[in-house]
């Protein structure tokens, strides 16, 4: 099921087929989402960076396993709380731009506070320097 409107009427009649719906709140949702990316992390606990990509044909179905269930528990709550996935995606990807400039943190993993913060402390240094008399040597 490739298409995410497809897989949303899905869950959702799945839910519905079961009388699950009842459980499928906003806050049940994302709790069980939790509980699915946490087994998602157990698949990668204790491995070296590079056992983690090279995953024998068990370990990825494992992996692929949880994906799935991350997906559709993202899906089913986008779906319960009306927001397209499609435009969110879009809207932070737009966000992530501006927050992170290619020519400002390229090759860096620093979060987006610590770039303000030192781009802050320039223009400060740059207003103080400007502040200065001309011809007094600091």
């Amino acid at each position: 099921m490739q298409d995410l409107n497809q897989l949303q009427a899905y869950l959702r009649q799945f839910a519905k087929d079961r009388d699950w719906d009842q459980f499928h709140s906003p806050k049940n949702l994302s709790m069980a989402l939790s509980v699915e990316v946490s087994e998602l992390l157990e698949n990668f606990q204790w491995l070296t960076e590079e056992q983690s990509h090279t995953l024998d044909q068990q370990q990825r179905a494992a992996v692929a396993d949880e994906i799935a269930d991350v997906q559709m528990y993202l899906a089913r709550l986008a779906d319960k709380l009306d927001i397209n996935i499609g435009e969110a995606i879009e809207q932070k990807i737009n966000k992530n731009e501006a927050k992170y400039p290619a020519e400002l943190v390229k090759g860096s993993s620093k979060k987006y506070t610590e770039y303000v913060k030192e781009e802050q402390q320039k223009e400060q240094q740059e207003s103080q320097k400007d502040e200065t008399p001309a011809g007094k040597k600091g």
